[in-house]
């Protein structure tokens, strides 16, 4: 394994998980512009045939920078805190990649191990740069960098969905179970929409197009998206509501801007389930050879107001591999039939 360290931001390695195996090439190039150049406004991306921008490729949106930022902190980092952020996630790489101490105590057994090593997490070691500005969170509207209020009709909401989970125990049925527990989306909210990166692992994207549909595949349990282009004349009925919502892009000069809705109430972003009314909106703009800026906008009556950030996507050369979810065939399973075995012993203790 490979790992990349510069003094600019780190590139990102590619990730496997399949079962309980990784496969990691090599980190790809390193950063050669300067981390803190702003992007030209008269920079003219690649076209395809059918004379759109050419998004196609691989991406990663893989940062440290928070998605919220703290309070009463400063929209943007000073370069030596830059260093300072960055060093430290490095550092840690390179600490908890050492090996274990042969004649270190046995470990204790009195809480949850966990079930993954420092080798297969990938949180990243750079900060977000946006416009040579390094951003102190992802989210940057409202101005201070924080999700709005929750207004009586997102509580209401919340509250809707706590008391329908609340009839039943959490390991009463599959159904109760985390999405990315069973392996039907991400864990987190890499494909969104928004598109966010996973504090985990794997946040990278392969886009494909064509004259009038766009792809983006996610790598973090294989999720994918189809935006169809075009004026949105064949929305999909109010209650057809794909994991991922239904998303209609069209070109403005050379941003693909994009609108869904008919979001999943079962797929929650950021602890709110969807509604009829929410629509997100997404800008996808080539402002570099390396980079493209994506830029998102929630619009739901749940929040006192519209909100959104930015958060740039770098290209890299190295394959995206299949996230082969499989660990929830069995696991699922076992978690249920567990759950069987304990309300079996409690019944017979009676």
């Amino acid at each position: 394994m490979r790992i990349q360290f510069s003094g600019g931001p780190a590139r990102p390695w590619a990730a496997a998980v399949v079962t309980l195996v990784i496969s990691i090439p090599a980190a790809v190039a390193a950063q050669t512009t300067p981390r803190n150049q702003r992007w030209d406004p008269d920079y003219r991306p690649p076209f395809t045939a059918a004379g759109h921008p050419d998004l196609q490729g691989n991406w990663t949106n893989v940062t440290i920078t928070p998605f919220q930022r703290e309070e009463g902190q400063e929209p943007f980092y000073s370069w030596d805190e830059v260093d300072r952020r960055e060093g430290r996630a490095e550092a840690s790489i390179v600490n908890r990649a050492q090996p274990s101490d042969p004649g270190r105590a046995p470990l204790s057994v009195a809480r949850d191990p966990g079930g993954y090593n420092n080798v297969y997490i990938d949180r990243g070691t750079n900060i977000a740069i946006v416009n040579g500005e390094p951003r102190t969170s992802l989210l940057t509207n409202p101005p201070n960098g924080r999700v709005p209020e929750v207004t009586p009709i997102g509580r209401s909401r919340r509250a809707e969905r706590a008391r329908a989970r609340a009839e039943f125990g959490a390991y009463d049925h599959p159904e109760l179970r985390p999405l990315g527990e069973r392996c039907i989306v991400s864990f987190g909210t890499s494909m969104g929409p928004p598109m966010t990166p996973n504090t985990f692992y794997n946040n990278n994207y392969t886009i494909v197009q064509t004259e009038d549909h766009v792809l983006i595949l996610a790598e973090m349990v294989h999720d994918y998206r189809v935006i169809r282009l075009g004026e949105p004349g064949r929305r999909l009925p109010e209650q057809v509501t794909p994991w991922f919502g239904d998303s209609w892009g069209h070109w403005e000069d050379n941003t693909l801007l994009v609108e869904t809705t008919n979001l999943n109430p079962n797929h929650p972003f950021r602890g709110m389930p969807p509604s009829p009314e929410t629509k997100i909106h997404e800008r996808f703009t080539l402002v570099d050879d390396d980079t493209m800026l994506y830029e998102f906008t929630v619009d739901d009556p749940a929040y006192t107001q519209p909100w959104g950030g930015e958060i740039p996507f770098e290209s890299f050369d190295d394959l995206v591999f299949e996230y082969a979810c499989h660990e929830g065939n069995y696991a699922l399973m076992n978690i249920l039939s567990g759950a069987r075995y304990q309300e079996g012993r409690q019944t017979s203790s009676r």
